[in-house]
């Protein structure tokens, strides 16, 4: 199939990062989000974001222009009827995505491809409210999505080898470089990360260093970009919370129990660089 028309589930940091990127390579791209409101931030963050990017010189004007003319916004999968590719970025809950893969099915063009990036849950049991699961594939952008190069494609089940070609040349096309894993608690990307970040914390809670040493052990010692604590609070350490739940339970070993320090700071509120406050403090938006 070729595709032309893409519609994205969700504006968050996720969702308009991912539109963002289809824009610019040519796509004509639909938000889906709840309210009007938030459809509209979607948009503000995307020329925002792009504005950044021609006074840089990655992009120029025209390419900018161009990329928001193929923006548009929805308030309901059924009002973007007939488009050939879904990408769902919403909360990480799996009744919210069971019920926008229901809709996207109604919606999507005949043989269209049903993505989700989600960051844990199993891409099968999404599937399995479709009429067509061999069309559901998992697409695990990472954040900043404008940036960042890779993209974890994850196979359900029923994945069939067609949908997997065709996300893998749509990733190559978008200027990304893909990556495969199956469907397994947290895939890849975090099935490694989640549980180093988990005992980052653990270490600041035994006592074994301060929140600044043991970020910057990681830093200058393995040449990590950012200390673990400083990009859980980035992530948000609900996410972290819940995408440790998923190994736990997924898993049912113990080396994934989430550390009782992130419960409490997702129970007291601090939930990292969105709430202006995590392991760090942040001036609030």
């Amino acid at each position: 199939m070729d595709i032309t028309r893409v519609c994205v589930v969700g504006g968050g940091t996720m969702g308009n990062g991912i539109a963002h990127v289809f824009a610019l390579k040519g796509y004509d791209v639909t938000i889906v989000e709840a309210k009007q409101e938030f459809a509209d931030k979607a948009l503000a963050a995307i020329t925002k974001n792009m504005d950044r990017q021609v006074t840089k010189g990655a992009i120029t004007a025209a390419e900018k222009d161009g990329a928001l003319g193929r923006l548009k916004t929805a308030l309901s999968p059924a009002e973007v009827k007939g488009f050939q590719f879904a990408v769902e970025a919403v909360s990480e809950r799996m009744d919210l995505k069971k019920a926008i893969f229901k809709a996207l099915d109604e919606s999507a063009a005949p043989g269209a491809i049903l993505a989700t990036n989600t960051s844990s849950l199993p891409i099968t049991e999404i599937a399995s409210v479709v009429k067509d699961p061999s069309r559901v594939i998992g697409m695990h952008f990472m954040n900043p999505v404008p940036v960042m190069k890779l993209v974890e494609i994850i196979r359900g089940l029923q994945t069939s080898d067609e949908t997997y070609r065709a996300v893998h040349e749509l990733t190559v096309k978008l200027g990304k470089t893909p990556a495969a894993a199956k469907d397994f608690p947290g895939f890849i990307s975090n099935r490694v990360l989640m549980p180093m970040i988990n005992e980052a914390i653990f270490c600041l809670s035994e006592g074994v260093s301060t929140k600044e040493d043991i970020d910057a052990i990681m830093k200058l010692g393995m040449a990590h970009p950012m200390g673990p604590l400083q990009l859980a609070d980035y992530i948000g350490l609900d996410v972290c919370l819940a995408i440790m739940n998923v190994l736990h339970d997924g898993f049912a070993d113990s080396k994934y129990r989430p550390a009782p320090l992130l419960k409490q700071m997702v129970q007291s509120g601090r939930l990292g660089v969105k709430s202006g406050a995590g392991f760090y403090e942040y001036p609030k938006k």
